[in-house]
């Protein structure tokens, strides 16, 4: 009697135990496709060329190093800035995102990944892969960029 109560008490943790295990992937499921959402909607933001709707999606802490840029930008201003800047050069500029790994750490999360530009020049389409890592703090209900980091493939 006593070996078949601890039998049925061990397979109640197991089964809890899978249960917890279980749940938590569905929850990190979830965050991470929360996080590539919060990742799309740079790209389709960054696709209207409209710098203040792309520089919204930066927490007030953010900082940018762009494709592009000599500078690293650690305030608001001055990642508008940047976003104004590349839309007054590149106003028909269009990015599309490729690849990317999510991870979430609690309330950080960090997605690693490549983007392509494509940009009309002359007639011609000049398309341009990239690299890019994201980090995103949560605020609130929504994800916020704290780090963008973008650079160019080395050509061979």
């Amino acid at each position: 009697m006593r070996i078949a109560w601890r039998t049925a008490i061990g397979a109640l943790l197991l089964l809890l135990l899978a249960h917890n295990a279980f749940a938590e992937e569905r929850a990190d499921d979830v965050v991470s496709a929360q996080v590539a959402a919060a990742t799309a909607e740079w790209i389709s933001s960054f696709n209207t060329r409209d710098p203040a709707r792309i520089s919204a999606l930066y927490a007030p802490d953010a900082i940018l190093w762009g494709t592009v840029s000599r500078t690293i930008r650690t305030k608001p201003e001055e990642i508008l800035g940047y976003f104004i800047e590349s839309a007054t050069r590149r106003p028909d500029l269009r990015m599309a995102l490729g690849e990317y790994h999510v991870r979430v750490y609690g309330d950080i999360a960090i997605n690693s990944g490549y983007y392509t530009s494509r940009n009309p020049v002359d007639g011609q389409e000049v398309v341009i892969p990239m690299r890019f890592t994201f980090t995103y703090r949560r605020q609130g209900d929504r994800w916020m960029i704290i780090n963008h980091h973008s650079s160019r493939f080395a050509t061979p």
